[in-house]
């Protein structure tokens, strides 16, 4: 008698099939740069500009994988989740960040001693020349985004200019291609490496420009999103429902999220990750956000009719990621959206518990919803208020124990502000509830 997978064992074999095609990826690439480098078409003039094109060389490699990581294949997000994806791509742009450092250092410095001058003089020397001067002005562009990417930075900067800033990103694109066309030599020494090397980068674009430009144009042009409500929530929240053609064959699941622009509302560059408040039926989608941005604070006057471009579903936070029967929901402020939607979610089976964590019960976001929710679901819903201080912590191990005695044996999505999602997530360790059954969402998107 033959049986079904069950869909979360099928998802645990996805990721795990996904990170060894990574790591083959990976490897297979670096053993090949590594022979181009034992073997160049012309040898470099001394050891600083040998170290210099070694760096240049994994620099370009390292920027190529950049472009794979930002452009949301969804290959990769619906088994490794964005927030993973989104990751690696900061600590990918860090490492981009020090090779682009180092590699013109070197480069400088050999042709310093090269020419007899100094450091700081050979730069308006090699200035002089276009291609390199375009790959300095990528540098500059680089460092950009780099310092705008630390937190102390990034705090302070609204998402939208963050966003915006990181569009240079494509200009660096552009640089890095011209730069290497005439200043790379180690992948030019014979036809086969250069069939190699272009291929490579002519497989990052691709996938960029699929995954960021013809796969959200085919499908907005297919389904036609429009505004269909606009529904006041709080003072400073509101949900906006969306309708169009065909909305089942986005398949969109409860947890996803996707990128909005309101068309003729907001600039075309102004676009916000929120997540789906409700579980999508086929006929609608629904966000729910926060005043925080210039974006979301708009939204309470966004005209029905507005036309909507939207790119997506993204995301694993799903059910379709659990491994046991019971699972446990946790949402903090303005987080409540995806669990929300997964507490309404059928597929979601089994005993449900949802902790809800807001100052006062005034900030408890759709709570009449998730009432009505429980009560349908035969469900547990606590309502966790106060101020987190030495003597009140909601999310301390003894008190997730307490909620919910057999937190062990179940899955955990979490989702909300940063400090309780990283004080949540250490708890569940110090509890030793494995690593697969703890899911969290936190909006660290890629530009």
């Amino acid at each position: 008698m033959l049986t079904a997978t069950p869909p979360h064992v099928r998802r645990s074999g996805q990721a795990r099939a996904a990170y060894v095609l990574i790591w083959v990826f990976l490897l297979l690439n670096l053993v090949i740069i590594e022979l181009m480098l034992a073997n160049p078409k012309t040898p470099a003039h001394n050891t600083l500009t040998t170290v210099g094109r070694v760096l240049g060389l994994h620099l370009a490699f390292v920027l190529a994988l950049q472009l794979l990581l930002i452009a949301r294949l969804p290959f990769l997000d619906r088994r490794l989740g964005m927030d993973r994806l989104t990751s690696w791509h900061r600590w990918t742009g860090f490492t981009i960040f020090w090779l682009v450092l180092l590699h013109p250092t070197f480069v400088l410095l050999g042709y310093s001693q090269l020419d007899k001058i100094s450091f700081f003089g050979e730069i308006p020397n090699l200035a002089k020349q276009m291609p390199v001067l375009l790959g300095m002005i990528a540098a500059g562009l680089v460092a950009i985004i780099a310092v705008t990417s630390v937190r102390a930075a990034r705090k302070r900067l609204s998402y939208e200019a963050w966003h915006f800033i990181h569009l240079l990103v494509y200009a660096v694109i552009v640089l890095a291609v011209i730069h290497q066309v005439y200043e790379g030599s180690a992948f030019k020494t014979n036809d086969l490496t250069q069939i190699y090397w272009w291929g490579l980068w002519a497989f990052a674009i691709g996938a960029l420009l699929t995954g960021r430009f013809l796969v959200p144009l085919v499908r907005n042009v297919r389904h036609r999103l429009r505004v269909a409500a606009v529904v006041a929530e709080s003072d400073d929240v509101v949900s906006v429902h969306v309708t169009g053609r065909d909305l089942h064959k986005l398949q969109a699941r409860a947890g996803q999220f996707f990128l909005w622009r309101f068309l003729g509302y907001n600039r075309w560059w102004q676009v916000n990750p929120w997540s789906l408040s409700a579980a999508p039926d086929g006929h609608s989608l629904r966000l729910t956000a926060k005043a925080i941005g210039t974006t979301s604070a708009g939204l309470r006057e966004l005209p029905v009719g507005t036309r909507v471009f939207a790119e997506g579903p993204y995301g694993a936070f799903t059910a379709l990621g659990r491994t046991r029967q019971d699972t446990v929901l946790i949402a903090g402020g303005i987080g409540v959206t995806p669990i929300r939607a997964l507490f309404e979610d059928n597929t979601l089976t089994g005993d449900l518990v949802l902790l809800y964590r807001v100052r006062t019960p005034a900030e408890a976001v759709l709570l009449g919803e998730l009432r009505n929710l429980a009560q349908l679901r035969g469900a547990r819903l606590h309502l966790l208020t106060g101020r987190t201080s030495e003597g009140h912590q909601p999310f301390s191990p003894e008190n997730l124990r307490g909620l919910v005695p057999d937190i062990t044996e179940r899955d955990v999505y979490v989702c909300g502000p940063a400090a309780m999602t990283d004080a949540v997530l250490r708890s569940l360790r110090t509890l030793r509830v494995p690593a697969r059954q703890r899911h969290a969402e936190v909006f660290r998107l890629a530009s």
